[in-house]
């Protein structure tokens, strides 16, 4: 464990728009230094991607950003960041993805010399590994593609490089719908830690080569699932803040990696990684439920740099194109907190966004500065990963029973009942990697995980 103390250790001081290390864009946006900028995630309707339709694909990317750029003009913005998550076939024919950036990115540049709008891309391929069975992390076929889309993106105008990794979610997913909170740990801490070390040394690598900035991860595949099938009352909410909290291990490697930030939106293990290194991070929340419902739609916001929308589709609302519609709504969202941070009153603002959510979700309740703050100092008291994910799991768990104790937050019966049998859970398990594997190796299905893909 590379951090051994928290970067922010004061609540008062885990606020939305600062960080300690702030990052400058390539055309001078300051994200963490004071302000929230919006970045806007957006994809194609539904469509096939083909040599027959990749015009059209194109056209579609232009005009979404065109569109959205206009509208940002009108709205009077500063600056804003772009997400441009590739779709699968994009990153299996990087030549299509670099070509989509250099659309994107010349509609950019157009508007920074003509109006002096500051935007950005995120470049983010998606992680082709999790297609293949069984899957393959180091020896895949799809490394390479996703490797040259990152430099030959990142070239094309890309400035942050970021991905939602995929490593140990073979594992995970299974271990998600039994509720095994061994597999959950083994996953996330030994098989997602080891795999973010080999990807993310690569990826920072790229970024120093091609003058960009490796901005972070995130553990959506995990805790963002869980949070899915918890909404869906597949699994306890209070299984799903477990989750969360130990995926945070797992995507601070990118950080000690080399990672500079912004941290990636769709994970929520931004708060912690704020707190722990002070790097700025992107948080998403209500703006979000197009993509998915959630209970942290006030909470994100609390500590976010950049305030996101998940991804919506190019499709028409009555207002207009949806992307645009929801930068507008990120407009409104970011300049309520900017004139809060103005003013002085953003504690009053983050207060408001904190009390709002905390007492009606776990997961919310995690997200709450002070939660962070404790349950983060639980994690840099590790010795390795595995036992920073044991101790902030639980002191998490330890929160929200206290909490619902004193009659602050509501939780189902059932709920409390999970909460006992993971708070057992968690502490029977070892607190050392080898010790871990020891005890998992007999449940793995070999044909699913082949652990030499992960160092073991």
């Amino acid at each position: 464990m590379k951090y051994r103390a928290l970067a922010i250790s004061d609540p008062n001081q885990l606020v939305f728009g600062q960080a300690l290390k702030p990052v400058r864009s390539r055309r001078g946006l300051l994200i963490g230094g004071g302000k929230v900028f919006p970045e806007l995630n957006f994809t194609l309707p539904p469509m096939e991607i083909t040599d027959r339709t990749f015009p059209e694909v194109r056209n579609q990317y232009r005009s979404i950003v065109q569109d959205a750029l206009e509208r940002a003009v009108d709205l009077h913005m500063e600056g804003l960041v772009l997400e441009f998550e590739t779709l699968l076939e994009m990153t299996l024919r990087p030549e299509w993805g670099t070509e989509l950036v250099a659309v994107i990115n010349e509609v950019c540049e157009h508007f920074y010399n003509t109006y002096g709008l500051k935007t950005e891309i995120r470049l983010t391929p998606n992680d082709p590994r999790d297609f293949e069975r069984p899957v393959r992390m180091r020896t895949s076929r799809y490394l390479e593609s996703m490797y040259k889309l990152f430099e030959e993106g990142a070239r094309a105008g890309g400035t942050f490089l970021s991905i939602e990794s995929t490593g140990g979610k073979e594992v995970c997913d299974e271990a998600l719908l039994n509720c095994n909170t061994a597999g959950v740990v083994f996953s996330l801490a030994v098989l997602g830690v080891r795999d973010m070390k080999f990807l993310w040394k690569n990826i920072v690598e790229i970024a120093r080569r091609t003058g960009t900035i490796p901005g972070g991860d995130t553990a959506c595949g995990f805790g963002n699932t869980a949070m899915v099938l918890a909404e869906k009352k597949y699994i306890p909410r209070v299984f799903a803040a477990m989750v969360r909290i130990v995926s945070v291990v797992r995507t601070l490697v990118a950080i000690e990696e080399g990672a500079e930030g912004p941290d990636k939106d769709c994970g929520y293990e931004g708060p912690f990684l704020k707190a722990i290194t002070g790097l700025p991070i992107s948080m998403e929340g209500k703006t979000a439920a197009c993509a998915h419902f959630s209970p942290v739609g006030n909470v994100a916001a609390a500590m976010a740099d950049l305030w996101s929308n998940e991804s919506v589709a190019n499709t028409k609302l009555l207002a207009g194109m949806a992307p645009t519609v929801y930068l507008e709504q990120l407009e409104y969202d970011t300049r309520l907190m900017n004139k809060a941070l103005e003013s002085g009153s953003a504690l009053v603002l983050q207060n408001l966004f904190v009390e709002s959510d905390i007492h009606l979700d776990p997961q919310a309740l995690i997200l709450a500065p002070e939660s962070v703050i404790e349950i983060s100092k639980e994690i840099v008291q590790g010795k390795n990963p595995v036992e920073a994910a044991l101790r902030g799991a639980q002191k998490g768990l330890q929160i929200i029973e206290e909490d619902f104790e004193r009659g602050e937050l509501k939780m189902e019966k059932r709920e409390v009942e999970w909460l006992k049998r993971i708070q057992e859970d968690l502490a029977k398990l070892p607190t050392d990697e080898e010790s871990l594997v020891a005890w998992i190796e007999p449940q793995l299905d070999r044909e699913k995980v082949i652990l030499s893909e992960y160092g073991l």
